[in-house]
């Protein structure tokens, strides 16, 4: 009877507890205020379709840089260790999901005290155990608990959920990024790839140019600084030649080290002209960037992390409740610490704790954690705003870009045409070797111009898929 009326009593205290435990002192995390418009600037219609939402390999539907892009999925350095932080954030996470449980511990212990003959414990031992020495053994099973009346284990709990959360938002920032990256990388290759083509090809010219100078001179039609002008023409044409050449070479080594590869060349049979990329540029609404761009879904998180932090501070000023309990058996000889029951023992107690006089720890600890959670929240918002600012500088680019193509493109040609006028007007003594130079050097740095514009355009086109979160799909 009296064991159950013992049993009732730790029940009673037990649901008590448990009880209490589900108070809570702190807010739950509740997403900041956004102020946040409608649609995109300049885009007078927006709906909810985003090329955001497109397999990396649909916005890319080249091969060569498909393969490139798989390359840095499967190697690059950044992605394999953000892949290890989430492993670790992994861990961190199981391990959280158990705080609310009780903690097990089994322990064996043999002790041999030989005290002084004139200590107390000296005369003890002799009096009462008629030996000139104490023995005890002790075999058990410890178990501590401690209640969550405040909501303090929970909160680090949610703390440690948030932290795995960002660091796999974390990891498909980083995708997100390195397909933006290569894809540029590969398409500013290829940009390179064309103007060494027209380099060669404005030297040929230029060759050219230069055995009609000479001919011309041989028959007394031109002077000798004609002949020079040609030259220094033919030159500067050439030295162009070995920079691009230069720049293909750093253009390719970066590449290959950032999909986790040696320095080496890249094999492609595609040309700028031929580079296809994703057409409709959706780009939705503003909103969408909330659960679309994982470096603003990670931002979100910080402010999960800090308003669970909040919790953990505030209950840490509110006194706690540890129950221990210790059971198994104990003997002051070796011989009789097997002999049941005789030799077991159990122990039992409930412990409420509440700082008085910390330093103000306590109080300076919920303070910063306020200020950590406002300061999370205003670079929460400034992540909103940066991402909204680069959806928008990439839409302006598109569109702008698009149009300088178009303008560059009626250049060429007529610098085209009119390198062909020249050249017939300089053979039939209408021009000199000025207007000819000129009409080619010109259309040259036109030609430059133009590969470099159309590249940009698909670039802004890379970095507006980027911007809406599409890559790590």
């Amino acid at each position: 009877m009296k064991y159950i009326l013992s049993f009732k009593k730790y029940a009673v205290f037990l649901l008590l507890a448990a009880v209490i435990a589900s108070c809570k002192i702190s807010k739950d995390y509740q997403r900041p205020e956004l102020a946040l418009s409608e649609q995109y600037r300049d885009v007078t219609f927006a709906d909810t379709a985003t090329i955001a939402d497109l397999n990396w390999k649909e916005f890319f539907p080249d091969t060569t840089l498909q393969r490139l892009i798989e390359q840095g999925i499967n190697y690059n350095v950044d992605l394999q260790l953000a892949v290890k932080r989430i492993e670790i954030a992994q861990s961190q996470m199981k391990q959280a999901r158990l705080l609310q449980l009780p903690r097990v511990d089994l322990r064996v212990t043999g002790q041999y005290n030989r005290p002084s003959a004139n200590s107390l414990n000296g005369l003890s031992a002799t009096n009462f155990l008629k030996s000139n020495h104490i023995e005890n053994y002790i075999a058990s099973v410890d178990l501590s608990w401690e209640a969550d009346i405040w909501g303090r284990i929970r909160r680090q709990q949610e703390a440690t959920l948030g932290a795995y959360l960002q660091t796999y938002e974390a990891r498909k920032a980083v995708q997100t990024r390195l397909v933006s990256d290569v894809a540029k990388g590969f398409l500013n290759l290829l940009m390179l790839d064309k103007q060494l083509e027209i380099a060669k090809n404005n030297l040929a010219l230029s060759d050219n140019t230069l055995k009609l100078t000479t001919l011309l001179k041989n028959a007394g039609e031109v002077t000798s600084l004609s002949v020079q002008q040609a030259e220094a023409q033919r030159e500067s044409i050439a030295l162009l030649i070995p920079q691009l050449e230069q720049d293909i070479t750093i253009q390719e080594n970066s590449l290959q080290v950032l999909t986790g590869q040696m320095p080496a060349a890249i094999a492609r049979n595609v040309k700028l002209s031929e580079i296809k990329i994703y057409e409709n540029l959706a780009t939705g609404v503003p909103a969408a960037l909330l659960s679309r761009r994982p470096d603003v879904r990670s931002a979100e998180m910080s402010v999960l992390i800090a308003n669970a932090q909040l919790g953990v501070a505030q209950a840490n000023m509110y006194p706690t409740l540890a129950i221990t309990a210790s059971g198994g058996i104990e003997s002051f000889k070796s011989s009789n610490w097997f002999n049941i029951p005789g030799s077991l023992f159990g122990i039992a107690a409930g412990t409420i704790a509440r700082p008085i006089f910390a330093r103000r720890q306590l109080k300076t600890a919920v303070e910063v954690a306020k200020t950590q959670r406002e300061q999370s929240v205003i670079e929460f918002r400034q992540s909103i705003l940066n991402a909204v600012g680069e959806v928008s500088n990439s839409l302006v680019q598109t569109v702008k870009l698009t149009e300088q193509d178009s303008i560059a493109n009626r250049q060429v040609a007529i610098l085209q045409q009119a390198i062909t006028n020249a050249q017939l007007l300089y053979k039939s003594d209408m021009a000199n070797y000025l207007e000819v130079i000129t009409a080619q050097g010109n259309a040259l740095q036109a030609e430059l111009n133009l590969a470099f514009i159309r590249s940009q355009s698909m670039v802004a086109r890379v970095e507006l898929y980027r911007s809406l979160g599409g890559g790590w799909q």
